[in-house]
């Protein structure tokens, strides 16, 4: 029998918090949630982390889209959650997640908060919640979950380096809104401590602004710090 859930993450040279974030989802596979790990080629012990403490843990072509794809194809569960490493979910998340698409709505995503005390970082991850809510976008911070079956019909993830996480969500928005759920999940605050708050919040918005005006995805991703594969 298909498990209801399964929790997807990608991750690549994650391991000294990897182990952490995985025993935070022992709860959920306590309740028959499948986790499953894609790393995407990590030198540092990540694969081995994970399958100590995953379900499955497999590799894949390194980029997150290709990873999450290897791991819905490795888990033909009802509903696909994708998980980024260093983003945690709420207690009862399983629960809301099947709630959110026992209806009309197929997909959905978490509202999120950045796990820091810091006013600027707080002001970011509302203005994130908000404009997703206005757009029917999701960025994969916020914890994307859909139905297996639409995953499938759009085709999963474009094979994007970057910006994965919008593509899916303008192929999914032909197919109904999101469930924009006002549970938050928590996210790190490394990306934005490590560049500077507003220096990645500027970065982030002239990528996306490009992004929409047709830029091709492989050079924003170098913008962004990416290497190509």
């Amino acid at each position: 029998m298909n498990p209801a859930l399964c929790i997807v993450m990608p991750v690549l040279d994650e391991a000294e918090t990897l182990a952490a974030r995985l025993r935070a989802l022992q709860r959920f596979r306590q309740r028959g949630v499948r986790v499953v790990v894609v790393d995407g080629g990590s030198q540092d012990g990540t694969l081995a982390i994970a399958r100590a403490h995953a379900d499955l843990a497999l590799l894949a072509p390194r980029g997150r889209a290709a990873q999450m794809n290897a791991g819905a194809a490795a888990c033909p569960a009802e509903v696909l959650l994708f998980l980024h490493a260093d983003t945690e979910l709420p207690d009862q998340a399983d629960a809301l997640v099947r709630r959110a698409t026992l209806g009309p709505q197929a997909w959905g995503r978490f509202d999120v908060r950045i796990d820091s005390p810091r006013w600027p970082l707080r002001l970011v991850a509302a203005l994130m919640n908000h404009r997703s809510r206005w757009t029917g976008i999701a960025t994969g911070d916020q914890a994307l979950f859909v139905r297996h079956e639409l995953f499938q019909q759009v085709g999963g993830f474009p094979d994007l380096p970057l910006m994965e996480d919008i593509a899916l969500s303008r192929l999914l928005k032909r197919h109904g809104r999101p469930v924009c759920l006002r549970e938050r999940v928590s996210t790190s605050a490394r990306r934005w401590e490590r560049h500077g708050i507003w220096r990645t919040v500027l970065l982030m918005w002239r990528l996306r602004a490009a992004y929409f005006l047709g830029a091709d995805p492989r050079q924003l991703a170098i913008r962004y710090g990416y290497k190509p594969r």
